[in-house]
């Protein structure tokens, strides 16, 4: 009797167990009844660039030699488009840029009557030489945000300060930096000269002074519409010395000890030259 009663209650159970699972759902079919089967996930396309730069140099190379007072470089190029124009106007900006190098500023207090170097701060990375090339002025075409993000602008181009701080406020020093190589012309902001034509070509003629040191430099061309830079482009510029002055730069960096007796002899050889010229001109 106690079996019957427990097969009874056992088979009053499986309903309320097979209620409380969910059978699988049948996999979808087609018209013809052939069952559909489920491939890999497809990305979504990405969205092209509205508008994208196509950039060149005139030249990627520039050699310094003896009688090298400066030089140009082009930049031009031309906006691509796959869609039409916006209505807003185009914005060129240009920047070439020299190697950065560490830069330590000190400032000088007087002490004693004396003038000392008292404070200073070192620079990180500081490029040696910067110049930005735009199509307007840099303020009306660029959004602070924008400059931040991209390091645009010549205060920006300073990028870290490295060492302890012995200041509490670094501002002028940064500030003296940037204005002792404004006013040798290694930095500076020529506002509108970059030429645009008919919203599509457009060029930079940029000047490189006569003190360029050897290194790699780079020019970056951004494109910009409403403060926006909607695309970007980066070309590298080689400048090295070329013929005997490279000869001479090398020979002072690898061999110190013999550049220093060659330029003694020079010295000494030119100094005998001289006398012995005055000495022909007293007799004459």
């Amino acid at each position: 009797m106690r079996g019957w009663i427990t097969a009874a209650a056992l088979a009053a159970l499986l309903p309320l167990a097979a209620a409380g699972q969910t059978a699988p759902a049948p996999p979808p079919v087609t018209q013809s009844g052939v069952p559909l089967q489920r491939g890999p996930a497809v990305p979504a396309p990405e969205t092209p660039t509205p508008e994208r730069l196509v950039s060149g140099l005139s030249r990627d190379e520039v050699a310094i030699t003896a009688t090298f007072t400066g030089s140009e470089i082009l930049i031009y190029g031309a906006i691509r488009r796959d869609q039409p124009a916006p209505a807003a106007p185009p914005g060129i900006i240009v920047t070439v840029e020299g190697p950065s190098q560490t830069v330590t500023v000190r400032r000088k207090d007087r002490v004693g009557g004396i003038w000392v170097n008292t404070q200073g701060v070192r620079i990180g990375a500081a490029p040696d030489f910067y110049v930005v090339a735009t199509s307007a002025p840099l303020k009306d075409m660029l959004e602070p945000a924008e400059d931040v993000r991209h390091r645009i602008s010549p205060p920006l181009a300073i990028r870290a300060l490295s060492g302890g701080l012995d200041v509490e406020d670094t501002t002028p020093f940064t500030e003296a930096l940037l204005r002792l190589r404004t006013e040798s012309g290694r930095y500076r902001v020529d506002e509108g000269a970059v030429h645009i034509l008919e919203d599509t070509l457009f060029r930079a003629d940029v000047q490189l002074p006569s003190n360029l040191v050897e290194g790699d430099y780079r020019a970056r061309i951004f494109l910009l519409r409403e403060g926006q830079v909607i695309d970007s482009d980066t070309v590298p510029i080689r400048v090295q010395k070329v013929g005997l002055e490279r000869w001479l730069y090398r020979l002072a960096i690898q061999q110190p000890f013999w550049y220093g007796l060659m330029s003694l002899a020079i010295a000494m050889a030119a100094g005998l030259i001289a006398s012995a010229a005055f000495r022909a001109l007293r007799r004459g």
